[in-house]
């Protein structure tokens, strides 16, 4: 079943993550399947959340591009490689079809066959020597079964249109033989005397009782058919396996998780019309055509805590953006239709959701609730960013009363977790909330760590500085801030590129700027900074 896929932006944080989980449950309550996913791992702060109310950490999405899984490729029913060609054509001739999968008995892709390949094996191959099975026959014939003794037919086959002492005479028929004949009782006798393979009798003629007595002596197959010699003896190589005329080297087939546009060019240029899909296993799914590729169905995704490409999953504008549920400033995200875009000015995408359930009338569970809640407390620092507002907390207060537990302590370890930066290389604390924004036609990256101890980062201060200058100049920013921020002091220590001085004094209105200043009241990346930068920047300009 097709479902919406739900996520925040690259750098998870408890926000992002909590609203994609607390929607895609209000999604489903309101019949709409969706399923909520990350971008990266998750940091310390959000695992504690989800672990202490027994949440499964969402899967990690890759991308969003179109994958041949995702189009209405057809669902053609294989063929197994034991059945007859004869059953073959007769399907694709009345199902219209082209190119038929053929799959061995645990549903692995075998092979293909088309039309020509059919009329190809009548026309190339050898028609007098069979090897088929018994019910083949049976069905290629439309015959019934006389005798039975072997599943498995291989011989060659003669019609018998000699008189009996002349094929005593030769070496026609012997043990090898599959006898087509029609009333030549005598002929019957001594074919069942040979030993042969098997007798097809045609004409829908009876077989008078001694000699199926004989014949069940000497254990020889028999079968009956209502078709008349010649039809028999045209038609019988028809119950031939496919997989003997089947093509089983150089196919092009695809993975159902390929990427369209990695499989376009070979599609594109292949004399064939039809490609076999295939699981990861190699089992069969389906068949791909170029018709499959004009208007491919594309992942119907739902954005959470962000409305910028940059931030998003890889691919994005090969999806289909449903909605967006934000609390950030309007980015660069475009679609071709109206969408659903709820932007509001609070403190956390939480907040905004917790106000739908409300809309809905859908009742909060208690993990619900507690998901909610701490994504409001950890992008409002527990009330104390300037992005708080009246919504937030009236949010918490009901929240709280769902969850029913101590606020203050519960928000206190939770940021504890959070701001752990043991085991950490450098670069992993740069990135672990890291956010590159487009801020007046330059690339500038924002990166917020959240500390209760600063001299972890002080005691290696310099090296920061050259991770930052070092990342500005391989990955082309114009600047990069890491605001170190201490939660109970509710200001930032500011570490940045380091030829940008003049810059950032304008940016935090400080007459002297250094690396490590600390900035009181600067809590907020999204209210504070970013706004901060955007003016300094259109300065200089």
């Amino acid at each position: 079943m097709k479902h919406n896929l739900i996520f925040g932006h690259k750098t998870p944080d408890t926000d992002s993550v909590c609203s994609a989980i607390v929607l895609s449950w209000l999604k489903n309550q309101l019949d709409e399947p969706s399923v909520p996913y990350i971008l990266g791992s998750i940091n310390k702060e959000t695992e504690f959340v989800l672990n202490y109310f027994n949440v499964t950490t969402p899967q990690i999405l890759d991308n969003v591009k179109i994958q041949l899984k995702d189009l209405d490729y057809d669902r053609v029913k294989p063929f197994n490689k034991d059945s007859s060609v004869h059953f073959a054509y007769f399907h694709m001739n009345e199902n219209k079809l082209r190119t038929l999968p053929i799959v061995n008995d645990d549903g692995l892709l075998a092979g293909i066959i088309t039309m020509k390949d059919i009329a190809m094996s009548l026309i190339n191959t050898d028609q007098q020597h069979i090897c088929t099975s018994y019910d083949n026959i049976i069905e290629t014939l439309l015959g019934k079964s006389l005798l039975r003794f072997n599943d498995i037919i291989d011989g060659e086959i003669i019609v018998a249109s000699f008189e009996e002492r002349t094929l005593r005479k030769t070496s026609f028929i012997n043990k090898n033989s599959i006898v087509i004949v029609g009333d030549r009782y005598d002929i019957i006798k001594y074919a069942i005397e040979m030993g042969v393979k098997l007798i097809i009798v045609t004409g829908d003629m009876e077989v008078p009782a001694e000699l199926l007595s004989s014949a069940v002596e000497n254990k020889i197959n028999i079968i009956g058919t209502s078709y008349q010699t010649y039809y028999t003896a045209k038609n019988i190589s028809l119950s031939k396996y496919v997989k003997d005329i089947m093509k089983d080297k150089d196919i092009i087939m695809f993975v159902e998780d390929d990427y369209l546009n990695d499989c376009k060019e070979d599609i594109e240029q292949s004399k064939h019309s039809k490609f076999p899909i295939i699981s990861k296993d190699n089992k069969y799914l389906g068949m791909l055509s170029r018709n499959h590729l004009i208007n491919p169905q594309r992942k119907k995704v739902i954005l959470v805590d962000h409305n910028e490409m940059n931030q998003s999953a890889e691919g994005l504008e090969e999806a289909e953006i449903l909605e967006v549920i934000d609390h950030h400033k309007i980015g660069d995200i475009r679609t071709s239709i109206p969408i659903i875009f709820r932007n509001m000015p609070v403190g956390s995408s939480n907040t905004i959701i917790y106000y739908m359930y409300k809309e809905h009338n859908i009742e909060i569970s208690k993990e619900a609730a507690g998901l909610m809640l701490s994504g409001i407390i950890s992008d409002t620092l527990l009330f104390k960013s300037p992005t708080t507002t009246e919504r937030d907390r009236s949010a918490v207060e009901e929240l709280s009363k769902i969850v029913d537990l101590d606020l203050y302590k519960y928000a206190m370890e939770m940021f504890k977790a959070g701001t752990s930066l043991e085991g950490k290389t450098m670069e992993e604390i740069l990135f672990q909330d890291f956010k590159k924004f487009n801020l007046v036609y330059k690339n500038v990256g924002i990166s917020q760590v959240f500390t209760l101890d600063i001299n972890q980062i002080m005691n290696s201060k310099d090296d920061y500085i050259r991770l930052i200058d070092n990342i500005t100049y391989d990955k082309d920013y114009f600047l990069i801030i890491m605001a170190v921020t201490d939660i109970v002091n509710e200001g930032s220590y500011i570490f940045y590129t380091s030829n940008k001085d003049r810059l950032v004094k304008g940016i935090f209105e400080e007459e002297n700027v250094f690396q490590g200043m600390y900035v009181d009241k600067c809590v907020s990346r999204k209210k504070q900074i970013v706004p901060a930068v955007i003016s300094a920047l259109r300065m200089i300009r």
